[in-house]
């Protein structure tokens, strides 16, 4: 790959990659699925296109994962990011919660 590339063109070029072979992907297979044509797909995995936002997202469906995955540059980046999620999630259903203890309880007699 180029060297002039952005660092996280030529990061999201090797991770489509590896998720594409690792879903036993061929380039033309990734394309249909994504709805992309197949030498966009191979100049994308070579760090020569800039790919917008949208074709991002289609890719990111194709291959099932999030764009996040496919920008992070090591696993353990992503784990943190993943872990994040989780507790940001489970801290909404805590506030849920603690909303409802506050109100008051009526008794059915």
């Amino acid at each position: 790959m180029p060297e002039n590339n952005p660092k996280s063109r030529i990061i999201f070029a090797k991770n489509l990659r590896k998720f594409r072979l690792k879903r036993k992907l061929s380039q033309e297979d990734l394309a249909d699925l994504a709805g992309i044509h197949r030498t966009y797909v191979g100049s994308v995995e070579r760090a020569e296109r800039n790919i917008s936002i949208d074709n991002m997202e289609r890719l990111a469906n194709a291959l099932e994962c999030s764009i996040v995955e496919l920008l992070v540059e090591d696993s353990e980046e992503l784990e943190e990011i993943t872990d994040r999620k989780i507790l940001e999630n489970l801290f909404l259903y805590i506030r849920q919660y603690q909303q409802l203890v506050q109100k008051p309880v009526r008794l059915l007699v």
